[in-house]
């Protein structure tokens, strides 16, 4: 059986993002972590790869050592549908803090609250609350 895991490639701040993600979602841990030591090729103490849980969804990144010319971008985003509208709230407050609105939180023909944002490290999510079954 496969194992599929959305991947993230940071470039310096990976360990920041993996705690600011983890602050969010209950649930949520460092599977493993490697860091760069001394010798590199990446900074010292930067992330190698490590994974990561989110609410037991794992997810893996990096530290790359090269500077790219692309980053995140919102045609891939990662959808949340949260329980409450309080849930919702939080953390669009926190997740759009430092980042970019791209979709207002407000009530939508597809979501009665909804938001989505690209977060301070440019990766795009979407909140939406749980539709009533």
């Amino acid at each position: 059986m496969a194992d599929i895991k959305p991947f993230f490639m940071f470039e310096g701040n990976a360990e920041e993002a993996m705690n600011f993600y983890m602050s969010l979602f209950k649930n949520s841990k460092i599977v493993s972590i490697s860091r760069y030591g001394s010798e590199g090729p990446g900074k010292e103490g930067t992330v190698v790869q490590a994974v990561f849980s989110l609410n037991g969804q794992e997810f893996m990144c990096i530290d790359s050592y090269v500077n790219h010319a692309f980053t995140f971008t919102p045609s891939l985003s990662l959808f949340v549908t949260l329980d409450s509208e309080e849930e919702v709230d939080e953390a669009f407050a926190k997740l759009s803090e430092n980042g970019k609105v791209l979709m207002p939180l407000d009530a939508y023909p597809f979501s009665k609250r909804y938001g989505w944002i690209n977060d301070q490290f440019g990766v795009s999510w979407q909140l939406s609350l749980r539709m009533e079954s």
